[in-house]
């Protein structure tokens, strides 16, 4: 009976282990190539406003972050840099500056969703008709399975 109760623990754990590697690990094995550098980099070149970002935010951890350089044009969002690799990241745009999740939720709703990131080695997502990125400050990487904050940077 004990040998049962053993295996079943040590199988529950293995079991819950291999489900938190396979959350971590299938948006890395299913994204699509990230955009080249140059690219990215030449769009970025008529850049209204720029942000940084960086590790050092209070919401950022070793699973969530994010470095490199925002541009924001009139018509889109370019990103080159890196994101640590996770599921359903969503890029917003707020009118304050937020670097936790505890700040980022209550104003969520007032944010305006600009789209999903798919890469994780830089991104270029274009601006939903309707938004002005000059009626905003902040651009926020929020994970919306798991309600985590990923990075931000003020351009404005």
């Amino acid at each position: 009976m004990t040998r049962w109760i053993i295996r079943l623990i040590t199988h529950g754990i293995a079991a819950a282990i291999g489900f938190a590697l396979g959350i971590y690990l299938l948006p890395i094995l299913t994204a699509p190539p990230s955009p080249d550098a140059a690219m990215l980099e030449a769009q970025a070149e008529g850049a209204a406003f720029t942000a940084e970002l960086t590790r050092d935010l209070r919401g950022s951890d070793f699973l969530h972050w994010g470095e490199g350089t925002i541009s924001v044009t009139d018509t889109q969002i370019i990103h080159t840099g890196a994101l640590a690799p996770g599921p359903d990241y969503m890029v917003y745009l707020t009118t304050e500056f937020v670097e936790h999740e505890d700040e980022f939720t209550p104003i969520k709703d007032q944010a305006a969703l600009v789209g999903p990131v798919k890469t994780f080695g830089g991104f270029l997502l274009d601006l939903p008709a309707g938004v002005d990125p000059a009626a905003y400050t902040t651009v926020v990487v929020w994970c919306e399975s798991f309600g985590e904050f990923i990075t931000a940077g003020k351009y404005r």
